[in-house]
């Protein structure tokens, strides 16, 4: 035999939770006040024209990165060698840019910017700060007591405005402390001596021969 919802709920007053009820009158207004209770409306709920707004944004923003990531990654070009050099003490030459005006020789004073960076591509240290874009340009005589055989070699020959990459092997490198260029800062040298010991590229950039 099927039971009326309605006997149900007066016979069970504890079940969905309804007040139990004799009339139905009295049952009209039960049922009234536990919906209200168990299913607020929409509009006491809905959320405020501020956060629906910040919602439609965040999805503009979104569909935007999807766009993005969805883009063709163009690829980094390296920058076309000119010649290649191999000096006898195992320096290794890529002439990028040739320059203009005198060649540096050896006794010149020179002044330059550089980049150095392990033979795996790890950056190590560099003259030009790659956040602002500034730079602080090593002035230095090309002679072997002031500085590494092997960037010194590298110069010579250089005109101004010229750019050349090189791998420097320990052997001509960071064989002395005193040796330049060196950061004066204490984490830049210390990161730059910690790897005196194996082979470093440095990507140069001659400013002046003076």
């Amino acid at each position: 035999m099927v039971v009326p919802a309605f006997q149900i709920c007066t016979q069970f007053p504890g079940l969905f939770g309804f007040r139990r009820v004799t009339k139905p009158k009295e049952f009209k207004v039960a049922v009234q006040k536990n919906l209200e209770y168990k299913l607020p409306s929409f509009v006491d709920k809905m959320e405020p024209r501020r956060s629906i707004l910040h919602l439609i944004g965040v999805n503009l923003i979104f569909r935007n990165v999807c766009a993005v990531l969805a883009a063709p990654v163009q690829e980094m070009q390296e920058p076309e060698v000119i010649r290649t050099l191999k000096l006898g003490n195992g320096v290794r030459i890529q002439d990028i840019l040739e320059g203009e005006g005198k060649e540096a020789q050896e006794g010149d004073v020179v002044e330059f910017n550089y980049v150095c960076r392990r033979s795996n591509g790890y950056f190590v240290h560099s003259t030009v700060d790659q956040f602002s874009g500034e730079s602080a340009p090593v002035v230095i005589s090309l002679d072997d007591r002031q500085m590494i055989k092997g960037l010194k070699d590298v110069l010579i020959g250089m005109k101004a405005g010229g750019k050349r990459r090189a791998l420097v092997p320990p052997s001509v490198g960071y064989i002395s402390e005193n040796l330049q260029p060196i950061p004066e800062e204490f984490g830049p040298r210390r990161s730059l001596l910690s790897h005196a010991k194996e082979p470093l590229v440095f990507e140069v950039q001659l400013l002046k021969v003076l």
